[in-house]
């Protein structure tokens, strides 16, 4: 034996046994990178999914825009910070999967009030609508950003929150929202805390797909700081996760990990990434990618010891894998990839 401890697995992460055929589903910020995954794979098990995505002038729905499925897909479209909205758009559903947010860092240091109003009173919205309809599950999405820089690794849920930039404070906020919800009212929440998910259809904010843009399009590669070390974890097992913590009776009030357990620095990620597109490429360091000194989140290595425990959630596809996915998916895109421009 190699001295790892196995917990006992209560609960499927992967295999729901036919629970979802049905049933109603509301998922808020369905437009997304996460919340397109989690929609497409709700309607593969049998769900009748609402999609609530954010009011676009043009009438457009995000990354749902391709996924068809229509006899099983309602699209509606609202803003989580009314209050009207939301209620309307939860009438009727069993569970609610909450993953609308603003979640640019950068942009959080311009505008951290547009963040506390979309992800703090956004929040409040749905928690108090699903007060009001009986919702029977609702899974709040985190982020391991709220954790900042481990204090000690790997981190678990015990580890002290700690908001590093606005975007981390506002969902801190939130997470406490839904925290007392279910202390105060009994509602029955579940708050899944994602780390570094990556995969197809993610912006070019996040850290991938910058890297793949840039090898895809030549050049050098224009990163901020390098030395941080990240737990990524492909956008699937991701889905999984939330999948397993609509089901399981067990995590009901409780906040769960969702995270590989593995870490690499952003230096080294971009060193695989250049491999795996068959570039050699020279790194350079970018003043305006940098955060503020005490804002940068130096380490991030989950404990998902809690996720296998409660959920019998583990990661199906490894980081090797993930990437070629991802690398597969963006080069078979035909779209304007502005890869050495820096978006906010």
């Amino acid at each position: 034996m190699d001295g790892k401890v196995i917990l006992p697995v209560k609960r499927s992460a992967v295999n729901h046994s036919g629970y979802w055929k049905k049933r109603s589903v509301l998922v808020t910020g369905a437009g997304g990178f996460i919340g397109s995954h989690l929609c497409e794979r709700l309607c593969d098990e049998g769900a009748q999914v609402t999609a609530f995505v954010h009011y676009r002038f043009d009438g457009s729905w995000g990354w749902l825009k391709d996924l068809g499925r229509r006899d099983r897909l309602h699209v509606v479209s609202g803003d989580v910070t009314d209050r009207d909205s939301v209620r309307s758009g939860m009438e009727g559903a069993d569970v609610v999967f909450h993953l609308a947010a603003l979640i640019a860092i950068p942009y959080s240091y311009h505008a951290p009030a547009s963040y506390v109003r979309t992800n703090v009173e956004g929040t409040l919205n749905i928690l108090q609508a699903a007060r009001e309809l009986g919702v029977k599950r609702l899974v709040h999405t985190s982020t391991s950003e709220v954790y900042g820089t481990a204090q000690y690794v790997p981190i678990d849920e015990k580890h002290p929150l700690q908001g590093q930039s606005p975007y981390s404070a506002s969902k801190i906020g939130a997470d406490k929202m839904a925290e007392a919800f279910h202390m105060s009212f009994g509602l029955p929440v579940v708050i899944v805390r994602p780390f570094n998910t990556f995969g197809p259809r993610q912006s070019q904010r996040a850290i991938v797909p910058t890297i793949m843009a840039q090898c895809l399009s030549g050049g050098p590669l224009k990163l901020g700081n390098m030395t941080p070390m990240r737990d990524l974890n492909f956008v699937l097992n991701t889905v999984d996760g939330f999948l397993a913590a609509a089901t399981s009776s067990e995590a009901l009030g409780k906040t769960v990990n969702l995270g590989s357990g593995a870490e690499i620095s952003v230096h080294d990620l971009a060193q695989k990434i250049a491999r795996l597109a068959g570039v050699s490429v020279k790194i350079e360091q970018e003043r305006e990618r940098i955060r503020p000194k005490g804002s940068e989140v130096e380490r991030l290595l989950a404990d998902n010891k809690l996720a296998q425990e409660l959920l019998g959630w583990k990661p199906r596809v490894s980081l090797d894998q993930g990437l070629q996915k991802t690398w597969n998916w963006l080069k078979s895109q035909k779209m304007d990839i502005e890869a050495h421009r820096y978006v906010l």
